[in-house]
């Protein structure tokens, strides 16, 4: 076998498994927006929201690494469609909890898992030496295809996180 047959054969299994996950991510974020009306950002703070039962802004975004304006966003979205409210705290009136309403857990209760909850749940059964292999080789392709400077969150969404996009029955989400 040529051994320039075979290095192009690996470098295009490569590319064809990173457009493999691409893809995963993205039809996966279609369907949540197509059959829930949902982003998977606004779905992981919905969640959060309601595991949490009542939280601040500031809270939310530390607790799923998202920017603080980013948090805010999403959550104007959310309080449009009626799935959270926001209120100002009892003992101390600058500070504004937000909780999920009857709405929201409702379409909570009818969501699909986030795509990242099952990588995740994989992830951790695998040995401590195979996790540490994937993370390397996964930093090490992100250096090959210049994407140091991206910044990024643990979502594992296709749409951006700060601009919603549009659903095919042209709801903004």
């Amino acid at each position: 076998m040529n051994p320039e047959t075979d290095q192009n054969s690996i470098s295009d299994a490569v590319l064809i498994a990173l457009r493999q996950i691409i893809r995963a991510i993205d039809l996966r974020s279609k369907r949540l927006v197509k059959q829930f009306g949902l982003t998977g950002p606004q779905l992981l703070i919905l969640q959060e929201i309601a595991r949490a039962d009542e939280i601040t802004a500031s809270e939310l975004a530390k607790s799923i690494s998202l920017s603080q304006a980013t948090v805010t966003g999403i959550l104007e979205r959310l309080e449009k469609r009626n799935l959270i409210t926001r209120r100002r705290s009892n003992s101390d009136r600058r500070r504004v909890k937000v909780s999920v309403t009857t709405t929201g857990r409702q379409l909570l209760e009818a969501a699909p898992p986030l795509m990242q909850e099952s990588f995740i749940e994989q992830f951790d059964r695998l040995r401590n030496w195979e996790q540490h292999m994937i993370l390397s080789t996964l930093q090490r392709l992100v250096t090959m295809m210049d994407a140091k400077q991206i910044e990024a969150a643990p979502i594992l969404a296709s749409e951006p996180l700060e601009t919603p996009p549009e659903s095919s029955n042209g709801l903004t989400v």
